[in-house]
């Protein structure tokens, strides 16, 4: 039996549970840093609720806070997405599933 760790598996399952949270995850992969109001222009998706819902993702250690720039009297944070667990990049759709399987049989039914 494999030894999980199940605290870290089940606050990732939390990070995963609301559409906007893998919206933005999905925006974020594969990009070095981002700062939420770059994710929510491109996902069209207003700047507090994305805010917000990257908050969660960090406390969920699904995005971890790579820097911060002083901008006009404020600070703008940027992100990476940390999810590497391939349970969950399938779930978002960032990775096929294990195997390459697509769900459809490799065999000819009329074989």
């Amino acid at each position: 039996m494999t030894n999980l760790n199940r605290s870290e598996d089940n606050d990732l399952l939390v990070a995963l549970r609301h559409p906007l949270r893998r919206k933005i995850l999905c925006e974020m992969d594969g990009k070095e840093t981002i700062s939420p109001r770059a994710v929510a222009t491109a996902i069209k998706e207003p700047l507090t609720g994305v805010s917000y819902h990257v908050r969660v993702l960090a406390d969920r250690s699904a995005v971890v806070l790579v820097d911060t720039k002083p901008v006009r009297g404020s600070m703008q944070h940027f992100y990476r997405a940390t999810v590497r667990k391939p349970w969950a990049r399938q779930a978002l759709g960032l990775d096929p599933p294990e195997g390459g399987a697509t769900g459809e049989s490799s065999t000819d039914p009329k074989a």
